[in-house]
């Protein structure tokens, strides 16, 4: 139990508010409610349902996941992979030796068919010749981790640099070298989705290599990934989650005194948006970085301190949307499982800003064929960057028509029935959110990373750990994942429960 001096044992226990209930904000919940000390435990949820940025939704009589799709390196040393594994919600060939072995490089496996623009088909040959290349580039930037300096700023120039001149050796036709050409600028593209940015120029090439990729074939969740969340919830006290609570203020480095709690002060006061205000002695900010880049100037009073509002500043965070597209029929193999989306006479090593209105849809990756769900065939999209933030602007009507006509071209079928319906993610829009998920970018390094992730005040002089931060961007190694958020929330969690135990250890000050 915590030492007394500041009231905090006569009401038994210490006050902690945790802000957002993702994974990491639920995971940090989880390990505190197990300690003696944190008996008065709140989750406030802005929206009115638990999990975050893993979002599954009933839908096409199925589950599909309008957020985290995957468990990213589904081995042991990936707790997200353990607590699916112990809750039971994971299947024998996801759970096998075989798959947890599997190295994949962080790569994305090769596409079932590739189509052109025009509807030709692209040999998978020369699929994988530009795969095994642009891969093989990827790989190399890692030489420039601990590099003092770099020959270029960003993960694209020096893709693009290294591409250049490959180029110059290339002996085929004009024909088969622009088409090379344009099927890697879809890997450019697939590149983005993973980082979740508009561009990979925007992605610092010297940090690059510091994301750690665990072993194993990712894998999914039959029963959807909110699962996960939802056990991790069943799992707190019945009175711990409170939703529908969006924050409007953190007021910290205070003394506070609330009503309902005489005789007792607070260093922190956490004011809601429907004016209710809770005391507490920590808070465990999970909040997205993209809420944070947006609302760091009114969300703490006093501001934060310089180089860490510097570092939420720098960090990147971009948009990875999903569009859902609905079939009567299939018209792709029964044993077809990616769609690749190849734009001719497109190409990395030109810059290009096309008109979004008429060619947003060119930055699609393609399409993943979902496990049909009965008679119910579904294709999931994947497109990132400021063209999925303009996708985010237009209405479902247009989104199916601009997809239709896709789908016509690339299977050379303008009698292509058109989807059913559309489902698609708008992560960019979502208030609480403000895209998808963080990314080192140029300017920044993993410094950065854990500068925001340094809990306040940062001198010893005051009350210790009035505010924590968790979330995916605040893991220096697996940033952008459902396994870094969880990890940082049982980080802070730690961190809190190390300080209680020190101080239950102390002798308490005579009266």
């Amino acid at each position: 139990m915590a030492s007394g001096g500041d009231g905090a044992e006569a009401s038994g226990g210490r006050r902690v508010l945790v802000v957002g209930g993702g994974i990491a904000g639920l995971g940090a919940a989880q390990r505190l409610c197990r300690h003696p000390a944190a008996q008065h435990l709140r989750v406030l949820e802005a929206t009115a349902c638990a999990g975050g940025r893993i979002r599954s939704e009933r839908r096409f009589g199925g589950v599909v996941e309008v957020g985290a799709h995957w468990i990213h390196g589904p081995s042991q040393g990936n707790p997200v992979f353990q607590l699916a594994a112990e809750y039971g919600l994971l299947g024998e060939k996801e759970l096998s030796k075989e798959n947890q072995l599997v190295e994949t490089g962080g790569h994305v496996g090769l596409p079932s068919v590739c189509c052109t623009s025009s509807g030709a088909r692209v040999s998978l040959e020369l699929v994988a010749e530009m795969a095994s290349l642009f891969y093989g580039l990827i790989d190399q930037t890692r030489e420039f981790l601990h590099a003092t300096e770099t020959p270029v700023p960003s993960v694209g120039e020096y893709l693009k640099k290294e591409i250049s001149q490959q180029v110059t050796g290339w002996t085929e036709n004009e024909e088969t070298r622009k088409l090379k050409l344009a099927i890697l600028n879809t890997f450019f593209h697939v590149e983005c989705c993973l980082s979740g940015t508009h561009s990979m120029d925007l992605v610092a090439l010297a940090p690059f290599g510091e994301y750690t990729v665990l072993p194993g074939l990712d894998c999914t969740f039959s029963g959807g990934y909110q699962e996960l969340t939802n056990c991790i919830m069943a799992s707190l006290p019945k009175d711990v989650m409170i939703f529908n609570r969006p924050v409007k203020t953190i007021h910290w480095n205070g003394s506070f005194r609330e009503g309902t709690f005489p005789g007792e002060t607070f260093p922190v006061l956490v004011e809601c948006e429907d004016g209710s205000r809770l005391p507490a002695h920590h808070v465990i900010v999970t909040v997205p970085l993209g809420f944070l880049k947006e609302q760091q100037n009114t969300f703490f009073d006093p501001p934060l301190p310089a180089e860490k509002a510097e570092a939420i500043r720098k960090i990147g965070f971009g948009t990875n949307n999903k569009i859902f597209l609905e079939f009567e029929e299939p018209f792709w193999e029964p044993d077809c499982q990616l769609i690749q989306v190849v734009w001719e006479d497109t190409s990395p090593l030109q810059d290009t800003a096309p008109s979004m209105q008429d060619a947003w849809f060119k930055k699609l990756i393609g399409f993943l064929v979902l496990p049909p769900f009965g008679s119910v065939h579904v294709l999931c999209g994947f497109i990132a960057g400021l063209e999925s933030e303009f996708m985010e602007t237009l209405s479902d009507e247009e989104v199916l028509l601009s997809l239709t006509q896709v789908l016509r071209r690339v299977t050379g079928n303008p009698q292509l029935p058109a989807p059913k319906s559309v489902l698609r993610s708008c992560w960019h829009s979502a208030p609480y959110t403000r895209g998808s998920y963080s990314y080192v970018a140029v300017g920044s390094t993993g410094d950065d990373i854990d500068l925001l992730a340094q809990p306040l005040p940062v001198d010893d002089s005051s009350t210790q750990l009035q505010i924590l931060f968790a979330g995916e961007a605040t893991h220096r190694t697996f940033y952008s994942t459902t396994h870094g958020a969880l990890l940082s929330g049982w980080r802070e969690a730690d961190r809190l429960i190390g300080l209680w135990d020190l101080q239950s250890q102390q002798p308490r000050p005579r009266l």
